[in-house]
């Protein structure tokens, strides 16, 4: 449970997140790849440095910066989101207790000639926040084994909107893990089944060579999806 400084401390690092992506969304359209170097920079200095980041004292201390895939254009898409889906609830335990969010849109785009959709989520809790996290066929390889995140902007992760809410910036390259995969201690939402996408994302964020996610393999088990309309 948060309290005392921390809360404070909380705060602080939530607008850090925040003025990140402030900054990338800032630089993508002149140069998507620049906005990126300047993504790892800025968070690689925030975990290693603030008292709020999952990182372990220990990790803390030798902690370089997180391992990336080379920027890659082929996984930049610019998305259009649909809203006529069908409104689907979600139930997930996170470290704090249980997590609603509901299904209010599908993120589209294309790859290789093919159309491809991603579940979009608003979560459940005090204010709300957008929440997109993506899996693909390196989890669990080369990846995160619980999928990652692409927009969480309940904690400031947010790469881009427009267009009244129909357009979405889906940069893979930008894709990390939730904190869980950081400290074994943290329970995170994992990504839903529905979200995995039939190709490999050799982009973003990969697995830290010293992490083993033995029990996230099986990908989300506990994800309950209920829907509200039928």
């Amino acid at each position: 449970m948060v309290s005392g400084p921390y809360a404070a401390a909380l705060v602080e690092w939530r607008e850090a997140v925040a003025a990140i992506y402030g900054e990338v969304r800032d630089a993508h359209e002149a140069d998507p790849q620049a906005a990126w170097r300047l993504f790892r920079e800025r968070r690689d200095h925030l975990y290693k440095h603030h008292p709020c980041t999952a990182l372990p004292d220990e990790e803390r201390r030798r902690f370089g910066g997180f391992p990336y895939y080379a920027y890659d254009p082929q996984f930049c898409f610019a998305g259009e989101v649909d809203y006529g889906v069908e409104e689907v609830s979600l139930e997930t335990q996170t470290s704090e207790g249980t997590l609603s969010c509901r299904r209010i849109g599908a993120a589209k785009f294309r790859h290789r000639g093919a159309t491809h959709s991603l579940d979009l989520y608003w979560l459940d809790i005090y204010g709300g926040g957008l929440w997109l996290p993506v899996g693909d066929e390196t989890n669990g390889a080369t990846s995160y084994g619980g999928g990652r995140y692409l927009f969480d902007t309940a904690k400031g992760a947010n790469l881009g909107i427009r267009a009244q809410g129909r357009s979405i910036l889906l940069d893979l390259n930008f894709l990390y893990p939730p904190s869980c995969a950081l400290n074994a201690t943290w329970i995170c939402p994992l990504c839903p089944p529905a979200n995995r996408l039939p190709f490999e994302v050799e982009a973003g964020e990969r697995s830290r060579a010293d992490w083993i996610p033995a029990a996230i393999n099986a990908y989300a088990p506990s994800m309950k999806a209920e829907s509200l309309t039928g």
